[in-house]
């Protein structure tokens, strides 16, 4: 699902036009926004189709409630700021800032999550071909060794975060990143595959037996949707 910032947003002009909330500017990239508004994307599959690897009730849950707070609280931010600005207020502009990249990271962290996941041998689950697996191997030995990378970076997460699969486009390599929260992946990585490590994702079915999870997500993994992002990095 195409995701794009409209220009034409100007409460997303504001805020990334005022130099103290730069810190948001990452947050709000490949994010929709309908009529200046973020919104919550549609998803192209229902929501029991990962099963059973992610239940029906964690993916309703997880998108409609979870991810529509993100979307909430970054249209809340993006309307303080416009307001802040307009009375010159820059300071009030500031203070914002974590809010935007809070929210702003987690609807876009969570969006990315969407477009990386399908129905098991309906685009998801398998292993990556092409372009992509020559530069998995090239980067990481092999697929398995980047599976066993992702998997223990996630089991390091303290309290919440994400593992992400990026390139780094200095380097032109590959690697394995974690980033707390909802921080969004920015700077030199272009994000590739992120795995969310919050406790939403997998609570309900997964209990404290978050490992099983951190396998499971492997079998609904759009490798499809990855190969088309580092073709386009």
């Amino acid at each position: 699902m195409a995701t794009t910032l409209f220009r034409t947003a100007p409460a997303a002009r504001a805020a990334l036009r005022a130099s103290s909330v730069k810190i948001g500017a990452a947050a709000l990239a490949s994010t929709s926004f309908t009529r200046g508004k973020a919104t919550l994307p549609d998803l192209s599959y229902d929501y029991g189709a990962l099963e059973p690897y992610i239940s029906g009730k964690i993916m309703e849950l997880h998108h409609k409630g979870h991810h529509q707070t993100y979307v909430t609280g970054l249209n809340s931010a993006l309307e303080t700021i416009e307001e802040a600005k307009a009375k010159g207020d820059y300071i009030q502009a500031a203070a914002i800032a974590p809010l935007l990249n809070f929210h702003g990271g987690g609807h876009k962290n969570h969006t990315l999550f969407w477009e990386n996941l399908a129905p098991n041998n309906k685009g998801g689950g398998g292993e990556p071909e092409g372009t992509l697996k020559s530069a998995i191997d090239k980067d990481f030995g092999s697929f398995g060794t980047l599976q066993t990378q992702i998997n223990t970076a996630l089991a390091g997460i303290q309290g919440s975060g994400w593992a992400w699969l990026v390139k780094d486009k200095s380097a032109g390599t590959l690697q394995v990143i974690t980033k707390p929260n909802q921080d969004p992946v920015a700077g030199n990585y272009i994000p590739l595959l992120g795995i969310d490590a919050w406790e939403h994702a997998y609570y309900l079915q997964y209990q404290n037996r978050k490992a099983e999870y951190f396998k499971a997500i492997w079998n609904v993994v759009n490798w499809g949707t990855v190969a088309k992002r580092l073709e386009q990095a």
